[in-house]
């Protein structure tokens, strides 16, 4: 079965954030959505560590080890960008000052909750950072994240069964397989991968789709 590549998934979220857009991109894939931005639009990524403006991946050789983003990653400035405190920077993320946050997650559910910072397990390590405070303060909350576990089991689900980030807070939902819409009515498919039937997209979720 044809899945996207990590990097046609980034591709595909950067398409849809418009112009003019503040981004907070969460720690994981949604990295990769910095890579892929459209040069034509003017969209401001700002990270939790305290940068607004900043760019894509710097190439090898090129990094600088005071720039980093909120997963210690190297990243680059743009021109105009700006730096400041901690506790400002999630002032802004907790002040609705962020139009889109592109969040990885373990589950999805049905209505739209979010589980993306702990499994439960005794074994693994917590790690809120800013997931909670983006999940409720961003006016959009982009999805970024496999279809399925590595087991093959929908990490799209009924109800979550891991501790939750946010409560009703996700609006789309972008898998190696498909688009999906968080929607009053249910999950609608906005697209799929390229020869994939809608019946096996349904097969392969948690829960039911329309089309």
């Amino acid at each position: 079965m044809k899945r996207y590549t990590r990097d046609e998934m980034a591709a595909r979220v950067a398409r849809d954030i418009p112009e003019g857009s503040y981004v907070n991109l969460g720690i994981g894939l949604p990295t990769l959505v910095a890579n892929h931005l459209p040069k034509d639009r003017e969209i401001i990524l700002h990270t939790e560590n305290g940068l607004l403006g900043m760019g894509p991946a710097p190439k090898p050789g090129e990094e600088d080890p005071d720039l980093i983003n909120a997963g210690k990653q190297p990243v680059t400035e743009l021109p105009g960008a700006s730096f400041f405190h901690h506790a400002d920077s999630f002032a802004m993320m907790r002040g609705g000052h962020l139009d889109f946050c592109v969040l990885g997650a373990f589950q999805v559910s049905a209505s739209g909750d979010l589980a993306n910072w702990h499994t439960g397990a005794p074994d693994s390590i917590p790690a809120v950072g800013g997931a909670m405070d983006l999940a409720i303060g961003a006016k959009n909350v982009y999805v970024m994240m496999e279809h399925t576990t590595k087991s093959g089991e929908s990490k799209i689900v009924p109800k979550c069964t891991y501790p939750l980030t946010g409560v009703g807070c996700v609006s789309r939902i972008f898998t190696d397989l498909a688009v999906i819409d968080v929607t009053p009515r249910g999950l609608l498919v906005v697209d799929v991968v390229e020869g994939l039937a809608l019946e096996e997209l349904q097969r392969l979720s948690g829960v039911p789709l329309l089309r």
